[in-house]
């Protein structure tokens, strides 16, 4: 009914809309009784010579108008689905979480999506996502609240803290807390605030922030990594980075019994009335990679 309503205001009679949606006039007629009677007001005012609108009926039609626009667009998106989604999507995330969860899933995703293409930008910097063009943002931990951007949770990570068996063998191992003030630690600059951050250790049920300070700092994770692996001193990754290493060998883990608060990863995107496919596929498949890497990591080792 609203799409004959909206026809017959368009076209100002209702032989026009009958004709513009193929139906015997009646028909149109009919309906139009049928909406104001269920609706309880009148709705359009006829006379002999005109048809016109009237106040409900003027309120009633931008309602509609955006109604019929809302299906048009979720009836075109599982269209576009349906064909494949099609595309350039241009994400950006830190370059140690593209190398190691992104890429090497990637020919999966471009199996599943041949005829969407993905961009990655490598960064952790804060960036204005509408002036750079970029869709979306996979970031670490909690999201500060906006009403432009939305924020879906698609994972989690904890903290690892560790060091190389050379640096233990040197200088200890830090069994307490208090201990890592005796220690080397490797200082990480974020890209977002230029500044150190603290590691979050809970002791007893209590979040403690310890300071990380020394004397030797980088602001790439990468580079961090290996100053580890070189002997340099203490750092603290997030348990995708850290579990090879320590597989391997190169990297012990640090304190072990103490746990650290868990870290939400999302992907971020502006807040749109429609979410477009391509950012949908992203997230969905981000999410389910993420979801399938976490059920790997808590399998139980198979017996020798």
């Amino acid at each position: 009914m609203m799409q004959i309503f909206t026809r017959v205001v368009e076209a100002q009679s209702f032989a026009g809309a009958a004709k513009g949606l193929s139906l015997p006039r009646s028909t149109v007629s009919r309906a139009i009784q049928d909406l104001e009677s269920r609706l309880n007001v009148r709705l359009l005012q006829r006379t002999t010579r005109t048809l016109q609108v009237t106040p409900n009926g003027s309120l009633y039609y931008d309602h509609c108008q955006l109604i019929l626009s809302e299906i048009d667009n979720v009836e075109f998106e599982l269209a576009e689905t349906a064909q494949h989604v099609r595309g350039t999507l241009r994400v950006d995330m830190t370059a140690s979480f593209a190398r190691t969860i992104v890429l090497p899933a990637m020919r999966d995703f471009q199996a599943r999506h041949p005829a969407l293409s993905l961009v990655l930008t490598l960064g952790d910097r804060t960036i204005d996502l509408l002036e750079e063009g970029v869709d979306c943002v996979v970031r670490a931990g909690i999201p500060a609240p906006s009403a432009l951007l939305v924020a879906r949770p698609v994972g989690s990570f904890k903290w690892i803290s560790c060091a190389s068996p050379g640096y233990l063998a040197r200088h200890g191992t830090p069994l307490v807390l208090a201990a890592l003030a005796e220690h080397s630690i490797i200082e990480f600059h974020s890209g977002r605030t230029g500044r150190a951050t603290d590691w979050h250790m809970i002791v007893d049920g209590k979040e403690y922030a310890v300071p990380a300070r020394g004397s030797l700092a980088v602001n790439d994770t990468d580079a961090y990594v290996n100053c580890a692996l070189e002997g340099l001193g203490l750092i603290r990754i997030a348990d995708y980075l850290a579990e090879p290493h320590i597989a391997s060998g190169r990297l012990v883990a640090v304190l072990p019994q103490l746990a650290s608060p868990v870290v939400p990863l999302s992907v971020i995107y502006p807040q749109n009335r429609h979410l477009p496919s391509t950012v949908r596929t992203f997230v969905d498949w981000i999410a389910s990679r993420l979801r399938t890497l976490e059920t790997a990591r808590s399998a139980p080792l198979a017996p020798p």
